[in-house]
């Protein structure tokens, strides 16, 4: 089951914020490293914040309106009046396999079609290369729509989904 996250439930579950934290952290090349604070924070601003288990799958997403400093999500901001952007999503490896990563994206397109959204961005390091996450969102039906060089060294290439009118 998709349990919403938000910032309180973090600051007073201690175990919660800490098991994120681990799965987040585990996967830092991809990602980028948190703290407790920095992670209330994003899930504060987020659009969609969102995790099965205690830390099965968590997604961390933005509409264009966020008070973010990200470079990718400013890359995105400066090209496109309405988007949702898809800051972190990452799988746990003993949940991998189970389709939770999907189930988050397609619970994030609901989401932001009710909203009045048609355009959900992300980005997805190309060096280093991250090959399953490329094929994920390849397989959900993202495009390619730009790329950067990063301060960091990474190499990104940007990813657009457009949403399906009912």
């Amino acid at each position: 089951m998709i349990l919403a996250l938000d910032a309180a439930a973090l600051r007073n579950d201690p175990g919660l914020a800490e098991a994120l934290l681990d799965l987040n952290n585990a996967h830092a090349v991809e990602l980028s490293v948190l703290d407790a604070d920095r992670l209330a924070r994003l899930v504060d601003e987020a659009f969609v914040a969102r995790r099965f288990g205690l830390a099965d799958a968590l997604l961390i997403a933005f509409d264009q309106d966020a008070d973010y400093d990200s470079p990718n999500f400013l890359w995105f901001r400066d090209r496109y009046e309405r988007f949702v952007y898809v800051d972190r999503v990452v799988t746990a490896a003993a949940a991998r396999g189970r389709g939770l990563a999907g189930a988050l994206y397609r619970d994030l397109v609901e989401q932001a079609r009710a909203a009045g959204h048609t355009l959900i961005v992300c980005e997805v390091n190309a060096d280093p290369p991250n090959p399953a996450s490329e094929a994920f969102h390849k397989g959900f039906g993202f495009e390619p729509v730009g790329e950067a060089l990063l301060p960091n060294g990474k190499t990104v290439s940007y990813l657009a989904f457009r949403i399906a009118a009912r």
